[in-house]
């Protein structure tokens, strides 16, 4: 299995960027009736969380998932570090020719 990094850039400042999470996301509930303190703590998938990434980077996240996806998957690895898990080195190299033709110096893909 090969593991990769996704750099994308950032529409602000124009370096590479990779998202992770710092904090897992809370999600909590307003009853109407009560007070529900209750409360599920999760980090995004993969997926979710470069498709929060929206506006904040040069590229169409949705386009970038779609993809990373035709050649491997998206994972949060350790809770925190976006990854693209490959099965192989031909993925690796498709990945990152399909990255380059779709995206050009935009988005690009790095071993880990």
């Amino acid at each position: 299995m090969i593991r990769a990094r996704l750099w994308f850039r950032c529409a602000a400042v124009h370096d590479p960027v990779t998202p992770c999470i710092v904090q897992p996301a809370v999600i909590g509930w307003k009853a109407k009736e009560r007070n529900v303190d209750l409360t599920i703590e999760r980090p995004f998938k993969g997926d979710e969380l470069v498709l929060r990434m929206k506006g904040w980077v040069t590229v169409d996240p949705k386009k970038a998932v779609e993809t990373v996806q035709r050649h491997g998957f998206l994972k949060v690895l350790d809770d925190e570090d976006l990854v693209v898990e490959l099965e192989s080195e031909d993925d690796f190299s498709r990945l990152a020719e399909d990255l380059e033709e779709a995206f050009g110096d935009q988005l690009h893909v790095e071993r880990i």
